[in-house]
């Protein structure tokens, strides 16, 4: 598969960026380069600003129930184009297959969730005294962004994208500079679904791009997912620019696993956790906490992991960068007196030596003070605490400054809800190595893996890309008058 020069998405045209400064787009799997894409300027995001404001204006006045039409057709289009849009992730992401086509269904899940809004949106009414009649209805803000990351080039887009629109906002996405292909097949979509020119808009840059969105006076919203570094950065300069901000930031999942575990359940989630996306999503099993004797699930754990093929069952990390850095993660831990029991380092997967690989690692004796424990390591790194106690465990989880995700493997339903109540973590989960929320229930993380209120998918989304309107209404002169009305 060959890929033409990736471009900005422009009231429904491609039109490469204005700087002349030139970025490669370069594949983890064997270090090929896919493509090239011009740097934008802010003269770009004016010219995308000024077509998606009368874009705007325009679909607003649709119904809700007709615009989430444009979607029923769009979610027909994923599944018609799955293997093209599957094989794009793979090549540009370096996921393997199947968790490609796996990002493909859950964005065509999100996509359905974007056709029931119409079910979810549908306001309230009440006579609140006699002949005194309260009614809430909702509205799009206008111009909305989301800038989104490079782990997940077509699900994470569909967080907002959908919804987005669908509520009847213009929306501009700001794809990774290291996945930007995804962004212009959703693009080519949306178009051939019948969604308006001007209502979707694709913007290609890197931090000067995101500055100039966080700047920019005619963009309401504006959504990140990303680094926690970069989410403050970005979440207190759009919000000093008065634009309502939601930013997700990295994490720090723990898994606290108890000596009564079922053996294979819990071997094959926790295996699955870390590596799974060779470990680069902000759901991903980071650190397990062994509470007392769990030897032998943690035999059964290495075996699984033991099983793991880079190339094969494990895609690539997305850069040389990334890879040097996550090995650099490990040696640290090693020299600090951790145990190495599985070693991914110096990966080469034969066919693709120039690839970007880090093995399945598991590293047991680490300490809670050590980096690999407290640190996003973001590949396929499991770092092993033991633990006497669960409190132990959950002094562990509560001190570190994330909170996306937790969760306890265990057959006891009370030491499970113990866990679950008193983590600090926004998801949990119960015998589930990833507990990410299906729609309706929204994804967010509390602590420093969020900044700003509220979810960013599910039906906590809907409060974010509108706002709410509050009307009163008499007609009845002769039904009196007291302190409500």
């Amino acid at each position: 598969m060959s890929f033409n020069e990736v471009k900005n998405f422009i009231n429904g045209e491609f039109k490469s960026g204005s700087s002349t400064k030139i970025h490669s787009v370069i594949s983890p799997l064997d270090g090929e380069k896919l493509t090239t894409f011009n740097e934008s300027t802010m003269e770009d995001l004016n010219e995308i600003v000024a077509s998606a404001e009368k874009a705007q204006k325009a679909w607003q006045k649709v119904t809700l129930k007709e615009r989430a039409q444009v979607f029923y057709k769009y979610k027909q289009l994923l599944e018609s184009n799955c293997v093209e849009l599957t094989e794009i992730i793979y090549r540009e992401n370096g996921k393997i297959h199947a968790e490609a086509k796996a990002e493909i269904d859950k964005a065509i899940e999100l996509t359905e969730f974007a056709c029931s809004l119409p079910q979810f949106v549908n306001g309230e009414n009440m006579e609140v005294s006699s002949g005194v009649y309260c009614s809430s209805t909702r509205n799009p803000l206008g111009i909305v962004a989301s800038i989104v990351p490079f782990n997940f080039p077509s699900m994470v887009p569909h967080w907002t994208v959908v919804n987005a629109i669908a509520l009847g906002n213009a929306m501009i996405l700001k794809p990774s500079e290291s996945v930007p292909i995804s962004a212009q097949y959703i693009a080519k979509l949306l178009k051939e679904a019948g969604l308006p020119d001007g209502l979707f808009n694709v913007i290609n840059g890197t931090q000067s791009t995101v500055e100039n969105i966080c700047d920019h006076p005619g963009i309401k919203a504006v959504t990140f997912v990303g680094s926690t570094k970069v989410a403050k950065i970005v979440y207190q300069r759009a919000s000093n620019n008065l634009k309502q901000v939601l930013a997700l930031g990295g994490a720090k999942n723990h898994i606290i696993l108890l000596p009564d575990a079922h053996p294979d359940m819990a071997s094959s989630n926790i295996v699955a956790s870390m590596s799974g996306c060779a470990g680069q999503r902000c759901m991903a099993a980071a650190t397990l906490i062994a509470v007392g004797n769990c030897d032998a699930i943690l035999d059964k754990l290495i075996g699984d992991a033991q099983k793991i093929q880079c190339g094969t069952t494990l895609g690539a990390v997305i850069s040389k960068a990334a890879k040097e850095r996550i090995e650099a993660y490990i040696t640290e831990a090693e020299q600090q007196g951790a145990k190495i029991i599985l070693d991914g380092r110096n990966t080469i997967v034969p066919g693709k030596e120039n690839g970007f690989y880090v093995g399945p690692t598991l590293i047991d004796y680490a300490t809670a003070d050590m980096k690999i424990a407290r640190e996003e390591v973001f590949g396929p790194v499991l770092a092993i605490v033991r633990v006497k106690t669960i409190d132990e465990a959950l002094a562990i989880e509560n001190a570190n400054p994330y909170g996306n995700a937790c969760s306890v493997f265990t057959q006891s339903g009370g030491l499970a809800n113990y866990v679950t109540e008193n983590a600090s973590a926004g998801m949990c989960g119960v015998n589930i190595g990833v507990p990410v929320p299906r729609e309706p229930f929204g994804f967010g993380g509390w602590n420093e893996s969020r900044f700003g209120s509220g979810d960013i998918t599910g039906k906590s989304s809907i409060g974010f890309f509108t706002k709410e309107k509050k009307t009163t209404t008499k007609w009845n002169p002769e039904a009196g008058t007291n302190w409500m009305s």
